[in-house]
């Protein structure tokens, strides 16, 4: 399958829906007052999606290798910061670990993606 637009690639669907896990988690109450985790770990959701968008528009396989290595790292500040959420009571276990779990399922096919483009040349 030749992947025509961004929205097209599979970690990017995956990243959007994280995306929407975390504004939709962050709309609470308690989190809404939390004014810099929640901008911190919203900054981080937008830009794992937006990570893979901005790599998509490069040149080489290198350079898009490079920003979806970004989007990783946003995954995994998404991780880290879903454990602050969860230590100060502003979301339940439950939605810690679907939305740990759907964090770890983007960085997952992103690993995948990053071995394929590394293999071949860009799609």
């Amino acid at each position: 399958m030749t992947i025509k637009r961004f929205e097209d690639i599979d970690c990017w669907k995956i990243a959007r829906d994280l995306s929407r896990m975390v504004y939709s988690l962050a709309k609470g109450t308690a989190f809404a007052r939390d004014f810099g985790l929640r901008d911190q770990i919203t900054r981080a959701a937008g830009s794992t999606m937006h990570n893979i968008a901005e790599g998509f528009d490069a040149e080489t396989n290198p350079e898009f290798i490079r920003f979806l290595r970004f989007s990783k790292r946003s995954a995994t500040e998404v991780q880290s910061q879903l454990y602050v959420a969860l230590d100060q009571g502003y979301i339940s276990q439950e939605q810690f670990d679907d939305t740990y779990e759907h964090a770890r399922l983007v960085r997952a096919k992103e690993g995948a993606f990053i071995h394929y483009l590394s293999n071949n040349r860009k799609p």
